[in-house]
């Protein structure tokens, strides 16, 4: 007798090594993965604009990078409300600045750095967190964050299906012009967005799910490994909406099972347990014990660095 239903995932085309570049866009549980690729010393880019939930407002992020957008005075603004910063529509407010060229600034250097990172980048990996989308009302612009402002500016829309489905299209032809070589994955957030009710929740996850399945792409069941295998409350965190980290390692583990060889998933475990000795605290910096063991550890570094192709522990 089965007490538990297991998604079947057919294994991927393609496959992940530590020579791989992954970039990693979207919602907070693509933040999430991304640290566990990131934690074992993959080559990871997430996020260069900051956390993003709807389909709409990413390819607008990706059209940024994609055309290298310079971005000028017309992209920002100033708070004027609260703490006079200045910020960007479009950009998490860690791109935010005290001055309006701080801010410029930081905005064009995360554009450069992610252009650049996905034009050799291997696989892009995308999480889509809700069909919901805010605009401000005076342009009709979808905005990616709405940096605390008064709510009265902006409209609250489920976009429909057909949307949803344009704008994962345009993401895809944009990822495509950067790199025709890059490998695109869609995956849907497991994350319930219970502020919506729980019923808006569904009707928002079933629309990426339906936009996702209209468009000829690979798709990986992260969504459907949270509800049907890990169908109960101990997986989460203790607000009873966040995974815990036993979940999300558990994903990361069904995950490199689809994309990584066992090759790959045996120099994983090597990095791993290097690390946690690596990462072992130390009571007395000064001690002969000490010197020696940062010796060992250093030769240790460098021999993976030397068995495993890609690798980059420094």
């Amino acid at each position: 007798m089965d007490f538990f239903t297991k998604i079947d995932i057919p294994a991927a085309d393609f496959k992940i090594d530590y020579t791989s570049r992954l970039a990693f866009f979207g919602s907070c549980f693509a933040d999430n993965i991304s640290a566990q690729f990131a934690e074992r010393k993959f080559h990871v880019l997430v996020n260069p604009f900051g956390t993003v939930y709807n389909p709409v407002s990413l390819a607008g992020q990706i059209k940024a990078i994609a055309d290298g957008k310079i971005f000028g005075e017309e992209d920002v603004f100033q708070d004027t409300r609260c703490d006079g910063l200045w910020h960007c529509w479009d950009a998490h407010s860690s791109l935010s600045g005290a001055t309006k060229e701080e801010c410029i600034e930081k905005l064009n250097a995360a554009t450069a750095q992610a252009r650049g990172f996905l034009q050799k980048a291997d696989t892009a990996f995308i999480t889509l967190g809700s069909a919901f989308v805010y605009y401000l009302k005076d342009i009709d612009k979808p905005v990616s964050n709405c940096h605390r402002q008064d709510p009265h500016l902006f409209e609250r829309r489920l976009i429909s299906v057909e949307e949803a489905s344009q704008s994962i299209q345009k993401i895809v032809a944009l990822l495509r012009d950067t790199n025709c070589n890059v490998h695109i994955v869609f995956t849907v957030s497991p994350l319930r967005h219970m502020s919506d009710g729980a019923h808006n929740n569904t009707l928002s996850k079933s629309t990426l799910q339906l936009a996702i399945h209209s468009t000829t792409i690979d798709y990986f069941p992260s969504y459907e490994i949270v509800m049907d295998e890990l169908r109960d409350y101990r997986f989460y965190a203790e607000d009873m909406i966040h995974l815990s980290k036993t979940a999300e390692e558990y994903i990361f583990e069904r995950m490199t099972e689809t994309y990584c060889d066992s090759t790959t998933r045996e120099n994983m475990a090597k990095v791993e347990k290097f690390l946690k000795m690596a990462n072992h605290r130390i009571q007395d910096e000064s001690s002969p014990a000490t010197q020696e063991l940062k010796k060992k550890l250093a030769a240790q570094a460098l021999e993976l660095e030397k068995q495993i192709p890609g690798l980059k522990l420094g």
